[in-house]
């Protein structure tokens, strides 16, 4: 059965992988090789002109990856998957992903460009916008080239470096963005490990629950969201807080926050264990309703964005084992990767749609409640 989930895991990332590619902008131009520019087009042809079939190939994935997670999940649960194997299926989708191409959202570019701004105009990401730099080339396949930099200094701090040793060379550049969060999701995996042995829970269940989600895999290794970097720093904060290492812990706390501000709200479930001494499931209910709020303030900010849930994976990763954490996090974490179909459909994010797709929000919410409530009340009579 392990070789087989390995086997099984390896083959969806493929795929994934593959499917990525029939999303590159029609602007962009990966590499200037003649047979790269054939295949591209080919993958582009399916992606931008046969969009039915697109859309029923990403279901597909999506649909049987989270079957494989649902399997996986279950083989953890009744310990038959050591970890060896269980940290060989992160590895593996993590490499293999690697190369993959941002398909689902245009922010890794944006990521780029702001520390392109630093590195090659000589100037403050804070003050200038891409609108303010119309000869670069980068702007005819970005979106949001209007708005200032959004993000904390530590994401500032560590991306300039990136953008330097990228030379200005766009597909070098890339794929160090894209190393940064390969290695944020595999720390993160790690750091929850080790603090569900800290807190004495089933670590390996707890890693399973968070790093083979699909919309964690998509969103952290696909479309690469600085919130995986934002989350291992949460994480190493959170490991050092189980430490009684609180200066240290404060310390990461504040570099994560540098990086996207959502993890201020780890403060109440701090103050809530130091001072009054909750015990662990009562702290990382509080820590996971606390990062709801964060995502339900961004959500009002903008609109609602399928990678705001990576506030709020990790932590409910911890008390994952039971039913009322895990059904939605299974439930609404599939209805938050179908979001994206609509658009694979249509092209765009024009009305209907957001009507859709709050709908199809608030049902799976709905749906989660009353799974939970049948498997209860089939425990009580059993």
């Amino acid at each position: 059965m392990q070789k087989f989930l390995i086997t099984s895991w390896i083959f969806f990332a493929v795929l994934l992988l593959l499917y990525s590619f029939t999303q590159v902008d029609l602007s962009l131009t990966l590499s200037q090789l003649s047979i790269w520019q054939e295949i591209q087009r080919s993958f582009q042809q399916i992606g931008y002109f046969q969009r039915p079939l697109s859309t029923l190939i990403f279901l597909l994935i999506a649909v049987l990856m989270f079957a494989l997670y649902a399997l996986t999940l279950v083989q953890v649960k009744k310990k038959k998957i050591s970890r060896r194997y269980l940290f060989g299926i992160v590895l593996a989708i993590s490499g293999i992903l690697f190369f993959s191409y941002n398909a689902f959202s245009y922010d890794l570019f944006n990521y780029i460009f702001d520390a392109k701004i630093f590195t090659f105009y000589f100037q403050n990401p804070y003050f200038h916008k891409p609108l303010d730099f119309p000869q670069d080339p980068m702007l005819s396949f970005m979106h949001w080239t209007h708005r200032v930099y959004p993000y904390g200094p530590t994401w500032l701090f560590l991306t300039i470096p990136l953008s330097f040793f990228g030379f200005n060379i766009f597909l070098l550049t890339f794929y160090l963005f894209k190393f940064l969060s390969v290695v944020s999701f595999v720390a993160a995996a790690l750091l929850i490990e080790k603090i569900a042995k800290k807190i004495g829970v089933n670590s390996l269940f707890a890693v399973g629950v968070f790093s083979l989600n699909p919309l964690v895999i998509i969103e952290s290794l696909v479309s690469s969201h600085n919130d995986i970097v934002m989350v291992a720093f949460g994480l190493l904060s959170l490991f050092m807080f189980f430490e009684r290492k609180f200066f240290g812990s404060l310390f990461w706390l504040m570099v994560s926050i540098g990086v996207k501000f959502a993890t201020v709200f780890m403060l109440p479930a701090y103050f809530a264990k130091k001072f009054f001494e909750v015990n662990n499931t009562k702290f990382f209910l509080i820590l996971t309703l606390s990062m709801l709020v964060a995502l339900f303030l961004a959500t009002l900010r903008t609109t609602f964005q399928p990678w705001y849930f990576l506030f709020v994976l990790p932590f409910s990763a911890f008390i994952s084992e039971k039913k009322y954490i895990l059904i939605p996090t299974f439930v609404i974490s599939l209805s938050s990767l179908i979001f994206y179909a609509p658009f694979l459909y249509f092209g765009n994010w024009d009305p209907p749609i957001p009507t859709y797709l709050n709908a199809l929000m608030i049902s799976s919410i709905v749906v989660s409640i009353l799974i939970v409530i049948v498997v209860k009340i089939s425990n009580v009579k059993h």
